[in-house]
């Protein structure tokens, strides 16, 4: 049976409303399958609005069958969070096609996005088409390991709006300020406001945020939808913060 093909729509729809999105980012790589049961029911609990799954490498080719463990054991809407053409999974209800504009590797502009085409032809996948602006954040991410691109500089804020105002030119449909797993320290609320302010299209931010304060700052500045990895599932008082009232 075909997908609804509404994702996008929703999410407009939340932002017209005021309401702040927020996303559980899940590593396939760093995910085991025998404890996802138990960490769909703590997502379940939190205020989490997306499921992302997805992440810079996928060694073990588990992408597919993590989704399809996990969807059935959520309502929320799953969209694939990719790093390489092989994290696709029909299974999902979505995916970021992301297209790494801070960099200048032509195989994260353009290359993997065509190899990924004939895949994705024969699954019912909503496409939503996404800038993606790796944000400088202190040490080296996998992202920059893997993809080989340098991340644009904090102190560069001109650069970074200009890089995202130019994805929406192009017809993005979404805006991704990354500061990488792990960050030391998520993107600053300058350099989100800047980049809403020049914005018609959704912000997302994620990378490094790991506090209700993070959380609250990020969303302050103007993200729409803010993207928080699994360290939820360990940090008990984050978890408190971010479950349902």
């Amino acid at each position: 049976m075909a997908k609804k093909k509404n994702l996008y729509q929703d999410i407009l729809n939340s932002i017209a409303k005021g309401e702040k999105l927020l996303a559980v980012l899940i590593d396939p790589d760093k995910m085991e399958l025998e404890n996802v049961p138990s960490f769909m029911i703590k997502l379940n609990k939190s205020k989490a609005t997306h499921v992302f799954v997805g992440g810079s490498t996928d060694e073990n080719q588990k992408t597919d069958v993590l989704i399809k463990n996990l969807k059935p054991l959520t309502s929320l809407p799953v969209l694939i969070f990719p790093g390489d053409v092989s994290q696709v999974s029909s299974h999902a209800d979505g995916l970021l096609f992301l297209s790494l504009v801070s960099g200048r590797n032509p195989e994260y502009l353009i290359g993997k996005q065509v190899e990924a085409v004939s895949v994705l032809r024969t699954m019912q996948l909503e496409i939503i088409p996404t800038g993606y602006l790796l944000i400088e954040n202190g040490k080296e991410t996998a992202i920059e390991r893997v993809t080989q691109a340098q991340p644009l500089k904090r102190e560069n804020i001109q650069e970074i709006v200009d890089t995202a105002k130019a994805s929406e030119l192009l017809g993005m449909k979404c805006v991704y300020l990354e500061a990488g797993s792990g960050a030391m320290a998520p993107v600053n609320s300058e350099i989100i406001q800047a980049v809403k302010n020049e914005l018609q299209i959704p912000l997302i931010v994620g990378g490094g945020i790991r506090t209700q304060k993070q959380l609250d700052d990020a969303y302050a500045s103007g993200a729409d939808l803010v993207v928080i990895g699994t360290a939820f599932e360990l940090d008990e008082a984050f978890f408190k913060e971010i479950k349902k009232e």
